[in-house]
C-alpha cells in the first residue's frame, strides 16, 4: 500500500483549504491509499479530523511501501521546517500566498508570516516532486519560484452540499427590506486587507449617491484582521452608512443561502485571490458578478462576469448600475455564471485530482520522475 499524508499550517474544516484537504483525503482513501491530515493548529469543527504534525515523527517506520507528504501551502508555518527534515518525497498543493505588503499597515505579525511563506515556497522547490496548483495563476507562481514539475487541479468544493434550505428568519428579514426598494449588494470573504472590503464600501457609497439611495450592502465572512475590521466599521460610520451596510461575520450555511438568494449583485474588489470560491458560489446561484480583474479572478470567471480594469468608486458604481438596469445583460450573466460554475463541481474536480495522483503513482511505478 502507498500513502499520501497531508500537512497543513492550520486545519479549519469549514474554510476553503480545510474543505479541500478533507475532500482530498476522501479521494486518496477511495483510491486505496493511506492518508491522514497533520496540522500545526486546529480551528473550528469537531476534533479528530486532523492530528498534530509533530505526531507524524512518532509513527516510527512508515507502514506504507511508498509514502509522499503533501503540503497544503498558503502561508508561512513551522510545518515547513518539519517537512524539510523528512526524507519522504514531497508534493505541494498550492493555494497561493498573499503579498505581505497588503498586510503591512494592519497586521505586522501576519506580514512576517506571509513573507516567510514566500521564502519557504522558494526553498521547497528543489525538494518537491510535483507542485499542484488550484489555478493557472497559482501555477505561474510555482514556476516562478522554481518548481520544475507543475500541474493544475481545481479546488475541491461541494457546491451542491452547500445549497441548504435558506434560513427562514433571514429570508423574512431580507425580504422585508427588499420590499422597501433598493438593490442588495453582496461580497463574501474574510474581512482582511487584501479582500478590500473598504473599496466595496466606497463604491457602494458612490452607487447610492448616483443611482439608488435605498441600496444595501452585505459583507459576509469571518475576521482575518481585527485592526482592519475596526477600521472598516469606522469607515462605514464616517460615510453615514451604518444602517445600510451589514458586516455579518461568519454565518451558518443556511443564513448564507438566504443572503445569496436575496442578492442582486456580487461585487468583488480583492487585490489578491488564488481562486475565490465565493465567486463560484455566486455564479452557481445566478447572482451576476462584478469584479476587479486581479490575480486569479479573470481565470475563475472566464468571461462569466463583468471584469473591471480599475476600481475607482464611480467605475464600479456605473458597472453595477448597468448590470442591474439591463435585464438582458443580467440574464446573460446569470446563465454564463451557472455554466462556468459547472466546471468546478466536486465530481469534476475530484476526477482531475484523482488523475493527477494516478499519474504520480504510475510515474513512481515506472521509475519516471
Amino acid at each position: 500500500m502507498a500513502a499520501i499524508h497531508q500537512f497543513i499550517p492550520t486545519f479549519a474544516p469549514r474554510d476553503a483549504i480545510g474543505t479541500h484537504a478533507r475532500h482530498a483525503q476522501r479521494i486518496l482513501r477511495d483510491m486505496g491509499l493511506e492518508s491522514e491530515i497533520y496540522a500545526d493548529g486546529y480551528r473550528g469543527g469537531p476534533r479528530g479530523q486532523a492530528q498534530s504534525y509533530r505526531s507524524f515523527a512518532r509513527r516510527g517506520r512508515a507502514r506504507a511501501e511508498r509514502t509522499w507528504l503533501l503540503y497544503q501551502l498558503s502561508t508561512g508555518s513551522p510545518v515547513f521546517d518539519f517537512l524539510m527534515t523528512r526524507p519522504e518525497p514531497k508534493l505541494v498543493n498550492y493555494h497561493n500566498i498573499t503579498d505581505a505588503s497588503l498586510y503591512r499597515a494592519w497586521e505586522p505579525r501576519v506580514c512576517v508570516e506571509l513573507a516567510e511563506g514566500r521564502r519557504q515556497l522558494r526553498e521547497l522547490a528543489p525538494r518537491v516532486e510535483l507542485g499542484i496548483a488550484v489555478s493557472e495563476f497559482n501555477r505561474a507562481d510555482l514556476e516562478g519560484a522554481g518548481y520544475a514539475r507543475t500541474t493544475v487541479a481545481p479546488v475541491l468544493v461541494d457546491l451542491e452540499a452547500a445549497r441548504v434550505a435558506p434560513d427562514a428568519a433571514t429570508v423574512s428579514s431580507l425580504g422585508a427590506a427588499k420590499r422597501g426598494g433598493g438593490a442588495d449588494w453582496l461580497f463574501v470573504g474574510r474581512v482582511a486587507p487584501h479582500k478590500c472590503q473598504h473599496d466595496v464600501v466606497r463604491a457602494f457609497a458612490a452607487y447610492r449617491a448616483a443611482y439608488d439611495p435605498r441600496a444595501r450592502l452585505h459583507l459576509v465572512g469571518g475576521t482575518g484582521s481585527h485592526a482592519y475590521l475596526v477600521a472598516l466599521q469606522r469607515y462605514v460610520g464616517a460615510l453615514g452608512l451604518a444602517g445600510d451596510v451589514t458586516i455579518a461575520g461568519s454565518v451558518r450555511q443556511s443564513v448564507l443561502a438566504a443572503v445569496y438568494r436575496s442578492a442582486d449583485v456580487f461585487v468583488c474588489l480583492s487585490e489578491h485571490e488564488g481562486f475565490c470560491v465565493p465567486i463560484v458560489e455566486a455564479m452557481r446561484e445566478r447572482v451576476p458578478v462584478v469584479a476587479f480583474a486581479a490575480a486569479a479572478v479573470p481565470e475563475t470567471v472566464a468571461g462569466a462576469a463583468v471584469l473591471l480594469g480599475a476600481k475607482d468608486p464611480m467605475t464600479v458604481a456605473a458597472a453595477v448600475h448597468r448590470v442591474l438596469s439591463d435585464e438582458a445583460l443580467r440574464g446573460r450573466l446569470g446563465a454564463a455564471g451557472v455554466e462556468r460554475a459547472s466546471h468546478f463541481t466536486l465530481e469534476r474536480a475530484s476526477r482531475r485530482f484523482r488523475a493527477v495522483v494516478e499519474d504520480l503513482l504510475q510515474g513512481a511505478d515506472t521509475g519516471c520522475g
